[in-house]
């Protein structure tokens, strides 16, 4: 398979209320994580940081320009690979331990880490059989209700357990924007991992639905607005209740 350069590795678009919208093309949609950047008066804020594959640091240049606080949404490896490149890591305490030792079954790389989920491979040496995400431990573990401050700008953490224990939601009332992490988007959610909890991810997904959001930004797949948020959420919580 084709092999990517370092330089277009990345793909960086500006979006409205100071959000950029940083991915990896080279994937396949499934697996390609949203890396959310958000500009503040004091500071930036990172939500997750991809595969770690090319370096994020090296070749965006925006996310250096700043003081800025790195948040996992949880500890997948497509969400965190990157994470070791910066000062400021946060986490939800239920997966700071994945933080610390990002292991390959911990993280999921082992089983979804194969050749097949690019669409052209990373630069050379990267092999995917031996992928693995670099430790990065939590600077700063977060809690349901904490708040993370860019100064002018305040984003709610909101504990989604669920698809794995430890997933936060980012929710900026002022707004109504909405971080969402994997545990909703608009796709196939995984809903089965080793540390999946089927009760945990009701609760989560009924939580999320009563707020009143204006845009949501997830883990995968493109932003979407109110509508179709309550739209895949109501589709979802039908679908528990007839299984």
């Amino acid at each position: 398979m084709e092999r990517a350069g370092p330089g277009d590795w990345w793909r960086v678009r500006r979006l409205d209320d100071g959000v950029t919208w940083i991915d990896e093309p080279n994937l396949h949609d499934f697996y390609r994580c949203n890396v959310w950047h958000v500009r503040g008066r004091d500071g930036d804020m990172l939500v997750d940081s991809g595969m770690g594959v090319v370096s994020l640091r090296d070749w965006v240049p925006l996310v250096t320009e700043r003081p800025l606080q790195a948040v996992a949404s949880h500890t997948h490896f497509d969400h965190i690979g990157c994470h070791h490149e910066f000062d400021c890591r946060l986490c939800h305490g239920a997966e700071a331990e994945m933080m610390r030792n990002p292991t390959r079954v911990a993280t999921l790389a082992d089983p979804y880490v194969q050749d097949d989920i690019f669409i052209r491979m990373p630069p050379v040496p990267y092999a995917s059989a031996t992928y693995q995400v670099r430790s990065a431990p939590a600077t700063r573990l977060l809690w349901d209700g904490d708040v993370v401050d860019l100064g002018d700008r305040h984003f709610e953490v909101v504990h989604t357990p669920g698809h794995s224990p430890g997933g936060i939601a980012l929710w900026e009332a002022a707004t109504g924007i909405l971080f969402a992490g994997d545990l909703v988007y608009d796709g196939p959610l995984i809903e089965d991992a080793y540390h999946s909890n089927a009760a945990d991810y009701q609760r989560s997904m009924e939580r999320l639905y009563d707020l009143p959001v204006r845009v949501v930004h997830a883990g995968h797949y493109p932003s979407y607005g109110r509508e179709r948020h309550r739209q895949i959420i109501g589709d979802w919580l039908k679908a528990k209740e007839k299984a």
